[in-house]
């Protein structure tokens, strides 16, 4: 992968070379209506992923297929799960200042800060990418709080998950993304 991130020619080898089944990819049609009804832009790396072949069957997002409301529970998942834990087990980010003795107040400020934080959209059951513009972003598995980056890019995480590599290989080091890289922070010490 080069510094510019992944290419319309090296994803349609990824998908070869991972023997993933993979249906046409998206096209920009597709996109726009994606992005427009669910009010967000898949990050560089994502969006050439898709373009080059749609993954089909089990936990891959149905892009093309699903119902609206199915797409917008997984990209709520993320915040849910950030939100369940701070109302069921005293979860509070130290950038949100003091916690509100009112839980109804705390949850009101924790969702206001979480949902300030990149979109998490979903690539593969509870592994997400940021929606930022840029490329060769971290993919992370998310469960409630417990964060963890699974690979330094898309391309990385694939390979990982889906390929030969070790997953217990040491990681390239990983961009960071606002709030979601500061919970691995918190898992890591």
């Amino acid at each position: 992968m080069t510094a510019m991130g992944l290419t319309l020619g090296q994803a349609k080898k990824l998908w070869s070379e991972l023997r993933i089944a993979v249906d046409d990819g998206l096209s920009q049609t597709e996109f726009r209506r994606i992005e427009g009804g669910l009010k967000f832009s898949f990050n560089a790396d994502h969006r050439v992923l898709l373009a080059s072949g749609l993954p089909r069957g089990g936990r891959w997002p149905d892009w093309r297929g699903a119902e609206p409301e199915e797409l917008k529970q997984r990209l709520a998942e993320p915040v849910e799960g950030v939100l369940f834990d701070v109302e069921e087990n005293g979860f509070w980010h130290r950038s949100w200042g003091r916690r509100p003795a009112e839980l109804k107040e705390a949850l009101r400020l924790a969702k206001s800060k979480v949902q300030s934080a990149p979109l998490l959209v979903p690539i593969y059951g509870h592994r997400y990418s940021p929606a930022l513009p840029q490329p060769n972003l971290p993919v992370f598995s998310v469960v409630q709080t417990d964060v963890i980056v699974y690979g330094s890019t898309i391309e990385e995480y694939l390979r990982r998950e889906f390929g030969s590599e070790d997953m217990e290989a040491k990681l390239t080091p990983a961009d960071r993304v606002p709030f979601w890289s500061d919970l691995v922070a918190v898992e890591e010490h």
